[in-house]
């Protein structure tokens, strides 16, 4: 299983959010996420959000909080855990990043983007501050069909 590492950069009212439109071939194509990426052979979750921040923005965590594992389910894609952080202090200097546009997106304009349908799960557990959680995403395609919090269904499934 395919394990990664997903990271919201918080300012004030704003997430640091990354537009993926520079890669060919990118699951996450058009779409807005955190910053992250794959564990190296032996890196820990913290490690991997480190070097995954540090190599997409340029900044280095210095405070930093692991909320939650989320593991996906697709019918077109490899089967993925992601551990999920948030930040709120950093140091160094923002570089462009190779993979997409950085840009500070106020929390509530959020949802109004193109991305995951699970992602907006995951994102309202944020702002709810909610303890440590297991959330369980299934897809069909880009189609949300099942959800799961800590074992319990949040979203039925459901057959396209």
């Amino acid at each position: 299983m395919l394990q990664t590492t997903l990271c919201y950069l918080e300012r004030g009212g704003e997430y640091l959010m990354l537009h993926r439109v520079k890669k060919a071939q990118d699951a996450n194509h058009d779409k807005w996420i955190g910053v992250g990426g794959k564990f190296r052979e032996g890196e820990s979750p913290e490690e991997c959000v480190l070097r995954e921040t540090w190599e997409e923005t340029g900044l280095t965590l210095t405070q930093y909080r692991y909320r939650g594992l989320v593991t996906f389910v697709s019918d077109c894609w490899p089967a993925e855990q992601m551990h999920l952080f948030t930040a709120t202090m950093w140091t160094g200097t923002p570089h462009p990043c190779d993979e997409g546009e950085l840009a500070w997106i106020e929390k509530e304009k959020l949802l109004a983007l193109p991305m995951w349908e699970g992602d907006r799960i995951f994102l309202r557990l944020l702002e709810e501050d909610t303890a440590f959680f297991s959330l369980k995403l299934c897809y069909q395609g880009e189609k949300l069909t099942a959800a799961f919090l800590n074992g319990q269904p949040l979203l039925e499934e459901k057959e396209e």
